[in-house]
């Protein structure tokens, strides 16, 4: 019999049986590959989420890839056996912000897909038809797994929109970090400088296009035209704007604590720097990465160290929060 994983409150779960829900109109029924864990869905376990992000009992999964099995009314039958993988943001599709494509900004309240609503730490899952995207048919769906995060930072490089032969870095040497090396370096740049606090990432970085790599203890530049921040520590933000000429552009995604070192408004006026920030991926982010991921340009199995059932969900939580170097990506595989 199938399974699912289910958080019935902080640190408190169980294994129970799975019942698949039949499409209704306007969704598809997913039979799940692989579903990804990161910090929030640590967050989720512990309990440590922000109120209004999180509604108990809950299956876990928003990072996922799967197959399609069936459809409900009004959705196109040719998607029934196509790969796929899934935006999380459950949009209104209707508000002013919907409407301009910016659906992480979506104006009807917070619902995402393994946070309020089931996710996909199950044998399968059922959701909006209108939030999947089609993968290559030979796509490696242990890989598209990964793709979530990578939608993340999609939208970061897009938001970047860094120009061949720019000189851009990346501040994070996580899984966010090694995507957005990927993303920057397929847009040719002229140097691709990762700043971490790893110095046992360099390998890595370098594998994946970067042309340097130094720790942020270390002498660092001032002269670049892009920088991606993802490492969401207290000072990440500072260090990434430090890096920057005069009218350079930031890009912030990670979310330290609250009470973080803010950016210097007298140095952003000064220095007239562009500064963006994202959280999630709307649909445009998901397209390009999915194109991204289909032309070969995007390598995310390197990042995948773990795959476990579903079963060894609190082994698999832990491995998260373990800090060991050895633990990259983990995976659940119902």
């Amino acid at each position: 019999m199938s399974s699912e994983v289910v958080i019935e409150g902080p640190g408190v779960h169980r294994l129970a049986p799975h019942e698949p829900t039949a499409p209704a109109a306007g969704e598809a029924l997913v039979r799940v590959h692989a579903s990804g864990i990161c910090g929030s869905d640590r967050e989720l376990y512990q309990g440590t989420r922000p109120e209004g992000y999180v509604r108990y009992p809950l299956t876990p999964g928003h990072e996922w890839s799967g197959t399609v099995e069936a459809v409900g009314g009004g959705v196109p039958e040719g998607l029934v056996g196509r790969k796929v993988v899934g935006e999380g943001f459950r949009n209104c599709q209707v508000c002013d912000r919907c409407h301009a494509g910016e659906t992480t900004l979506c104006t009807a309240g917070y619902e995402e897909t393994g946070f309020t609503r089931p996710g996909a730490m199950a044998a399968t899952l059922t959701l909006p038809a209108r939030l999947l995207h089609v993968l290559p048919d030979d796509a490696d769906l242990t890989a598209a797994a990964l793709l979530e995060p990578a939608a993340c930072i999609a939208a970061a490089a897009l938001k970047a929109n860094a120009r061949p032969g720019e000189r851009v870095a990346v501040v994070g040497t996580g899984t966010l970090g090694m995507f957005a090396v990927q993303f920057l370096r397929a847009g040719s740049p002229s140097e691709l400088l990762v700043v971490g606090t790893r110095p046992d990432r360099e390998t890595l970085s370098r594998e994946f296009g970067a042309s340097d790599f130094r720790t942020r203890d270390q002498e660092l530049p001032d002269d670049f035209d892009v920088v991606i921040e993802t490492a969401g520590s207290a000072s990440a933000a500072r260090t990434a704007a430090s890096l920057l000429r005069r009218g350079g552009r930031l890009v912030l995604t990670g979310i330290p604590a609250p009470g973080a070192e803010g950016l210097d408004p007298t140095d952003l006026v000064v220095r007239q720097l562009e500064v963006h920030t994202v959280f999630g991926a709307p649909p445009e982010a998901w397209a390009h990465t999915v194109r991204v991921f289909g032309a070969g340009l995007l390598d995310p199995l390197p990042l995948v160290t773990h795959e476990l059932p579903l079963g060894e969900f609190a082994h698999a939580i832990e491995l998260v929060g373990s800090g060991d170097p050895k633990v990259g990506k983990v995976l659940l595989r119902p």
